[in-house]
């Protein structure tokens, strides 16, 4: 499987909040595709960015550096929530503390609902 086979993501936006949702694997091969996403869901100055994880069956470090990355250069303009339901990114998010770093949700209404929108 090539790497844009493994990794597939999109962006709404919706409010000022934009949402990158991925599915697949998050590592070193895709890790570009992620940043893209991530990328293009900035561009559009949200006041919320949530990435929405539900669907990654794998994030290694370099998804882990990516978050923190974003968070790293967000961190006064826009909000970051981060969604992961599954052990295969909500553990290796906490066991690196990521989850005191950004906001963490079980579900994207949860953090959808968690979140300030533009019409409040």
């Amino acid at each position: 499987m090539s790497p844009p086979d493994l990794l597939s993501t999109s962006v709404t936006r919706t409010d000022g909040v934009a949402v990158v949702s991925a599915a697949g694997e998050i590592d070193l091969s895709t890790a570009s595709a992620f940043e893209a996403a991530i990328a293009e869901a900035l561009a559009g100055d949200p006041t919320v960015l949530v990435i929405e994880l539900s669907a990654v069956d794998f994030l290694a470090s370099s998804g882990l550096r990516i978050l923190v990355a974003t968070q790293e250069k967000v961190s006064k303009s826009t909000q970051v929530a981060v969604v992961a339901d599954r052990p295969a990114t909500r553990r290796p998010i906490q066991l690196t503390d990521l989850d005191k770093v950004f906001s963490l949700y079980m579900s994207l209404d949860d953090a959808l609902a968690d979140v300030p929108t533009t019409a409040e």
